[in-house]
């Protein structure tokens, strides 16, 4: 009872911290067409005429460190780079044998990674065990019929919570490798996350990977491309001076991202970031990411 009221407490918290931000953010656009119209020698907009005198004031008050917004991602994210992170892997009930593989192979994708049965806990157990183990992100893998269908992480202890739909799915058993997965650090390569939601969903997948070292011969790759996500995961050996040989470790996969909740995966309550609409889709706004 202790616990649950004092993570009530800290959401509202954050909660009022990410209200903040947003207020800033619109003062801070309001200085920065007031900053434009005075370097280059234009009339003040007429919405901002009446409240001219205060912004000049913040804009001569502000320094290097209050001249920019703060943003919710650094709290979220805030212990990011003290220490590895701590990701915890867990199926839907009753998973089928495919399923439990997949569960497997995604271990060996996340160093650090631990995989525990879901059994008979609930949605609110496992997120709270997770809390208590200093996790830093939940990962849950869904199915239909037997098939991989789902991916949904959520970012502990606050949020935020992405899910992903999974399509053509392909395990390292499918595909037969003998290529042994490697415990190193990859490299992470993200190609076309351009949008502020692209660059949202590069930070909730980056940051489930500790930092590599330099000679790490290991690549994981997210690729976008009409908003799908294609995953990879090679091991590759230099041949020459400009010359790359890449071997295919497996697992490999299409993702689409069909929401962003601003809260732990538990949270029925927790406000939307982002919800993929497809009857809203036209040529303007299909790219999304």
């Amino acid at each position: 009872e202790m616990s649950t009221k004092r993570n009530v407490r800290l959401r509202r918290e954050y909660l009022y911290r990410k209200q903040l931000e947003t207020n800033e953010r619109v003062v801070y656009d309001k200085k920065r067409k007031l900053k434009q119209a005075i370097e280059s020698g234009k009339p003040i907009p007429t919405e901002l005429r009446e409240e001219e005198a205060e912004l000049r004031h913040q804009i001569e008050m502000d320094d290097s460190k209050t001249e920019e917004p703060r943003n919710a991602m650094d709290d979220e994210y805030a212990r990011a780079g003290e220490a590895d992170p701590r990701v915890m892997i867990c199926t839907s009930r009753d998973p089928s044998s495919r399923l439990v593989q997949f569960a497997k192979e995604m271990t060996h994708i996340f160093p650090n990674s631990q995989r525990i049965n879901r059994g008979s806990y609930t949605t609110n157990e496992v997120v709270e065990a997770c809390r208590k183990n200093d996790v830093t992100d939940l990962i849950l893998v869904h199915e239909h019929r037997g098939e991989p269908d789902g991916l949904v992480i959520s970012h502990m202890p606050h949020g935020p919570t992405a899910f992903f739909g999974l399509m053509n799915v392909v395990t390292r058993h499918d595909i037969k490798t003998k290529e042994t997965v490697s415990e190193v650090y990859p490299h992470l390569v993200f190609d076309s996350f351009n949008s502020p939601l692209g660059e949202r969903t590069k930070t909730i997948l980056q940051h489930l990977f500790p930092v590599p070292k330099d000679e790490s011969k290991r690549v994981v790759t997210f690729a976008n491309k009409n908003d799908f996500i294609s995953f990879r995961h090679h091991m590759y050996n230099k041949t020459g001076h400009k010359e790359v040989e890449l071997k295919e470790v497996g697992p490999r996969f299409e993702a689409r991202l069909f929401q962003v909740k601003l809260g732990t995966l538990e949270q029925k309550e927790a406000q939307n970031e982002y919800v993929y609409r497809p009857y809203l889709s036209n040529s303007k706004t299909k790219n999304l990411l």
